[in-house]
Parts: structure tokens; sequence; C-alpha cells
């Protein structure tokens, strides 16, 4: 079963997120200027109080002017300090009761500190970009940011026509008025605040894929000058939809966007239904096609499936690692288990002080935890064998899609799908520190890897 609420705040980040309430839906209507960057809202959340009595309750919100707060039509008492909207509302919320929130804010955004630097709402060299994993999202927009706590969104945003505006989700109209243009997105899929993924800039946009056919409507965004590299280095992203769908199962949202900017970005990002790519990500080589991979892959692990809390970022950053090597081996590159050699060799000679099911805020992006999340799919595969392993991972998938889990409860899903008790494989990968031996592929398993029947022939 999913946890679609946690008892208490994330260890990791205990100032986010207000567990005493859950949104279901999110309507934001933004103007953005990009000389001065110059951002207005208003939002209106439709939330669900908890279990008890809501007599206060918070958002996450960055430095802003708030202009307006209502709960269910009435003003309430606020405070708005050190990135915390706290909220009394003219009477208790009743416990299990329906409420709305409405805010009104206006500000010049930018990134939030974080151990890894800034975050969030970045404004570019002509335009903007929104990267908030994993607290960067009231860096402008107020939100209950914990990744359990997942809603629908309708984004719309006005901003100079020159610009082109891409978020995940559904472009519902797109209207302009005099100088600008107003892009209204829908995303009803359930989305954590963190991957709530938008860009502003001038971008062209190419389709990838035929959607015609019955695939998954596939959009590139990216400077014009990029487009020859762009076509080279992403033209097999519909092959690798394809094979993610046979073996995952169905792709979750309803498109796939990826935008690529004209500056460089120290790693892509993903959010729900669209990825952001740095202009380095392109060279016309298809150097960074393991990224194009991964990144792909989180639609389904870290977006549909999500986290209860940080401490179990491995099922995202694992799973996408693991599907890097699924392409490569079904590509023609080396397979999975070369590639789990490889990585092995690498975290062999690295400290051994990374505990997978909870490896703490500083090492939650450390290399290795992608390194050895991995393994741990590879170690499982090799235990299961393909038929089961597969199964197992589509299963995964179905039973939680929309929903948020825990590494107990992945543990507890794999165990229905082993002939054999796997205590000590999760042991020693998930909760000990020493890098277990490499593990060896099964014997019933065949010389070439098999998988469920697809169309996808690659060049």
């Amino acid at each position: 079963m999913s946890v679609q609420q946690t008892v208490g705040s994330d260890p990791y980040f205990p100032a986010n997120g207000d567990p005493r309430y859950r949104v279901h839906r999110y309507e934001l209507a933004l103007d953005y200027r990009p000389d001065p960057n110059r951002l207005s809202g208003t939002v209106r959340l439709n939330a669900i109080a908890g279990r008890s009595p809501l007599t206060e309750f918070q958002l996450n919100l960055a430095d802003f002017r708030i202009g307006r707060i209502r709960v269910d039509g009435k003003a309430p008492h606020y405070t708005h300090r050190g990135g915390k909207l706290r909220v009394r509302p003219p009477k208790p919320i009743r416990a299990g009761a329906a409420f709305t929130v409405e805010v009104a804010w206006a500000g010049n955004p930018k990134p939030v500190n974080s151990p890894w630097g800034g975050i969030g709402w970045e404004e570019l060299e002509d335009g903007a970009l929104v990267a908030s994993q994993p607290v960067g999202a009231p860096s402008w927009y107020p939100c209950n940011d914990r990744p359990a706590d997942k809603a629908s969104y309708q984004i719309s945003v006005t901003t100079p026509s020159s610009y082109s505006v891409v978020a995940g989700g559904r472009l519902l109209t797109r209207t302009t008025k005099a100088s600008t243009t107003t892009w209204v997105y829908e995303q009803p899929a359930p989305t954590s605040s963190y991957l709530v993924g938008m860009s502003i800039g001038k971008y062209q946009t190419v389709l990838l894929g035929d959607p015609g056919l019955g695939g998954v409507p596939q959009t590139g965004h990216l400077p014009s000058d990029l487009l020859p590299a762009f076509s080279r280095d992403f033209a097999r992203q519909p092959a690798m939809m394809e094979l993610f769908e046979d073996l995952f199962g169905p792709y979750p949202f309803g498109e796939y966007a990826v935008v690529v900017t004209e500056e460089d970005l120290d790693v892509p990002v993903e959010a729900q239904g669209l990825s952001l790519f740095g202009a380095n990500h392109v060279d016309g080589a298809r150097g960074s096609e393991r990224l194009v991979a991964h990144e792909l892959a989180h639609q389904w692990f870290g977006n549909s499936v999500s986290i209860a809390d940080w401490r179990h970022i491995w099922l995202n950053e694992g799973f996408a690692k693991y599907a890097e090597w699924l392409w490569s081996e079904r590509s023609g590159g080396r397979g999975a288990h070369q590639l789990a050699a490889v990585a092995h060799r690498k975290l062999s000679s690295r400290p051994q002080d990374l505990r997978l099911a909870d490896p703490g805020r500083k090492l939650m992006f450390d290399d290795r935890l992608y390194e050895r999340g991995g393994l741990v799919l590879h170690a499982l595969r090799c235990a299961l064998g393909d038929e089961a392993f597969f199964r197992m991972l589509r299963g995964w998938v179905a039973q939680h899609r929309g929903g948020a889990v825990t590494t107990a409860v992945f543990t507890a899903h794999v165990a229905r799908y082993a002939a054999e008790p796997l205590d000590d494989v999760f042991a020693a990968w998930l909760y000990e520190t020493p890098l277990p031996p490499l593990p060896a592929p099964a014997r019933h398993l065949p010389a070439r890897p098999t998988y469920p029947p697809t169309n996808a022939d690659p060049a």
C-alpha cells in the first residue's frame, strides 16, 4: 500500500511541509516579466484537513510580499518569516474537512539556499527555469512542500509574447493579447511540489517520434541553433520510451517534454512530464544519451511512484541509474552486468560509510547512492531471474502509480516474487554500509537478456 501521508515532518527537512493536511489541487495564475525578473501570482489550494482539527497550518513560501490571503473566503491571521507562511483561520477547520486557501504574492524570485547551493527559480540570461529538487518549490509559489503530498495542478503563466512557456502537463490554451501571451497547462496526475517544472525562454518546438501511431506525445523545446545536434542526441528517445513501457508498464502521464536551455546546467533535472537539460548536454555525438534515459526513467520512478520522504531517495535514483544500464544493454551497448561491474569497482575504492536506505541529508545526492542503488536492482535481478524481476518492476509501478512509497514497502513487494527469502540481500545492500560482493548472474538467467516483446529497433 502506498504511503499517502507521513505521520511527522520529513526528518531531512523538518522546516518544509505540514503533515496536518494535504492538498489535492493547486490552481496557479502567474505573471512574469523577464527583464526586471518580476513575478506576481495568485494560487488557490483545495485541501483536506487531517485527523485533528486545524487551528493553524503552514505553507512554505520564500521572501515575497504577501498581497492577500483567504481561508474559505475569509481573512485569517498570518505571519510570514523564514520561508514559512503560518496561517490561523478565523475558526478551526474540522478534522477531515475540505477547505480552500487563496494567496496573492509578488516580488523578484530567486533560488532558495540549500546545502547544494541555490535551487528553485533560476533567472537565466534571457528567461527563467524552475528546478526544485529537493526543496526549491517555495522559491516561486506557496506550497505544502513535502514529496508525499501530491496534487493536481493547473498553471497559467502570462509573459511577453516573444517567450515560450513550457510546463509539465497538457497545454490547454495559449492566448495572445497585445504584447503578452498567457499559457495554461493542466497536470491531472498527482504531483509532488518539487516536481512542478517550468521553463520560460525563446525556444523552437519540435516533435519526437510519431504520436499519430498511438505513442506518447513527445516534444523538444530548444534554442534553434541547437537543433542539428539535438536531432541526433535525442533521436533514440522514442525507442527508449517504447522499451521502458515494455519493461516498466505504460508511461504514466499524458505527454513528455524535454527542454534544452541556452545555458549550461550542472546536471539535467526531472520534473513531472518534463525534463530540463543544459546546452552542455547537447553535443551532436550522443555524449549524454545515458542521461536522456535516466531522466525519462524518472517519470516512472520518482515522479509517478514517489517517495514518502527524502530518506528513500535511492528508490528514485537507483531505479533511474539501472534504467541507464537496461537501455545500454538493449541498444547495443555494454550489458547491465558489465556496467554493474564497472560501478562496483568504482565503489570499492570509495569510503564505505553510505547506508543506502537512510543516507542522511549530507549524502542524499552522493554519486555512490546512484551507483549502489543501481547495483541493488542488479542484485535483485540476479536473485530473481529476468522473468520474475521484470514482473516485479511492472507490478511495483502499477500498484503504486500516483502514490508515495518507502524502502520497507519496496522490500515487502519484492519478497512476493522471490522463491527464497531475500533478507540477507536487503540487509547487505540497503541497511549495512560495507559494499557487498558483485552479484553473479543466477544460473537460470539466459546468456542474453530477455525482455517483454518490443518493436523498438534503435539505430
